[in-house]
């Protein structure tokens, strides 16, 4: 791909485009920045831009981005939105954020997705591999753009990528060494017109290009990832909570193991692992799997697992006060996630639910919230859904701000309950992000 003295377009002006005009400029091209947003919601990225010398529009899209040899998404970019329509009309070629930067990584790329646990499944495979000796990064939907760290990355050296679907939309070339697909359950439907089918396939789209020298790491518990329609050839591993696996790791009994071909070796206790929840003993077992095909020694991996503290936003302690103990769960951005929440815990909850909407059944969650959640105090956009649907059977009540939700949950609930942020939605009808959001309300926590 010929970079040096081409032009070259970029849809988006946050992190992950911000990341891919820098990247180009780095390696020589010409760099266009253009986002439909506001000048006001784009303040922080256009002082980067005007900083780097970076030619970028706002507010709309002109038709200067069609003057370009190809054109970089960012995933925020809808696929049926105007310049990408219009980019595939005239033949310009278009690539995701995440699979341009892939192109100039010579590292050992760990790339992983799934509805829920990417972030802490990525934070920990990571943390495992850097307590271990190795040098790991965590790049993609987390923290940092991947273009943003790629030409650091050395060839002895490993990049834990956090990858949603929409930044798979657009990969054609993308082979990591390691894919992990942690789980599929419904979620994005607002993006994937409504179709379950579409977004699994948006998943899965992830080992497409790997081969027999390539790893794909499997849940091998969820029936929605379809293992026979992946045809790349490359070799599968899975993971279990509830069976043995030939090739992959598994839970037995309080125990974590690691299996080549049947034969299966010890390697901790599910006590061993500092963050709590099945879903984590899931995740554990699926950076268990990459570790293990690495060669790290047991003890070492057990003591990472031991130390890794968790992950900022997912059932995040907060504080406690007067008894009450205060949850930040803002990455819960789907009813999946609340499920998983809720299920850790056996004290009354509190429950913070709404915000953006994308097409959420709360019939998934309905049970658990029977059985822990004494109150709902339901917020943002989606705040009517949640009190239509949740109302019949137990006390909602709609407040304006996620501060309101905080001081009714001080005064309401007792010592020995909890106050839980879990929204099962987008942020984006209040806040810039899910991290936003999650301030948000550690703040009025603290200021109580």
């Amino acid at each position: 791909m010929e970079i040096k003295g081409s032009k070259i377009t970029i849809l988006g002006a946050v992190r992950s485009g911000i990341g891919a005009a820098k990247l180009v400029r780095q390696l020589g091209g010409i760099p266009f920045v253009s986002d439909s947003g506001t000048k006001e919601k784009l303040a922080e990225y256009i002082k980067i831009l005007e900083s780097e010398k970076i030619e970028y529009e706002y507010g709309k899209h002109t038709d200067r981005i069609f003057d370009c040899e190809f054109i970089i998404t960012s995933p925020g970019v809808p696929s049926n939105s105007f310049p990408i329509v219009e980019a595939k009309k005239k033949g310009i070629q278009i690539l995701s954020e995440l699979e341009f930067a892939s192109l100039f990584c010579i590292g050992t790329i760990i790339s992983i997705t799934g509805t829920n646990g990417k972030t802490t499944t990525t934070e920990l495979c990571a943390y495992v591999l850097n307590q271990s000796g190795f040098k790991a990064y965590t790049a993609g939907n987390i923290g940092i753009a991947f273009s943003e760290i790629v030409l650091n990355v050395k060839a002895d050296e490993y990049v834990a990528l956090e990858t949603s679907s929409f930044q798979l939309d657009f990969i054609s070339r993308f082979r990591p060494k390691f894919s992990l697909i942690l789980n599929i359950t419904p979620d994005h439907l607002d993006r994937y017109n409504n179709s379950f089918d579409e977004y699994i396939q948006s998943k899965v789209v992830i080992a497409k290009n790997q081969d027999d020298d390539d790893y794909l790491i499997a849940n091998a518990d969820d029936k929605n990832i379809p293992l026979h329609k992946i045809e790349s050839g490359v070799k599968v591993l899975q993971f279990s909570l509830v069976k043995e696996v030939e090739n992959g790791a598994y839970h037995k009994e309080g125990k974590l193991y690691y299996a080549v071909k049947g034969r299966s070796e010890y390697v901790c206790d599910t006590t061993d692992l500092f963050i709590k929840g099945e879903h984590n003993v899931a995740n554990a077992l699926a950076v268990l799997a990459v570790v293990k095909r690495l060669n790290l020694p047991n003890e070492k991996i057990k003591k990472a697992f031991k130390d890794f503290p968790g992950v900022e936003h997912r059932i995040e302690f907060v504080r406690e006060l007067n008894g009450v103990k205060y949850y930040n769960d803002s990455k819960g951005t789907n009813v999946d996630s609340v499920w998983y929440a809720l299920r850790s815990f056996n004290e009354p909850v509190f429950l913070i639910l709404g915000g953006k909407d994308k097409g959420n059944d709360y019939n998934q969650i309905k049970e658990p919230v029977q059985k822990v959640v004494k109150k709902i105090y339901a917020i943002g956009s989606s705040a009517q859904k949640v009190y239509d649907f949740f109302s019949p059977f137990m006390e909602v009540e709609k407040l304006n701000t996620l501060e309101e939700c905080v001081i009714k949950g001080s005064k309401e609930a007792k010592a020995g309950e909890i106050v839980l942020l879990s929204p099962a939605c987008a942020s984006f009808d209040m806040f810039n992000n899910y991290e936003h959001r999650g301030k948000v309300f550690k703040q009025a926590v603290m200021s109580l």
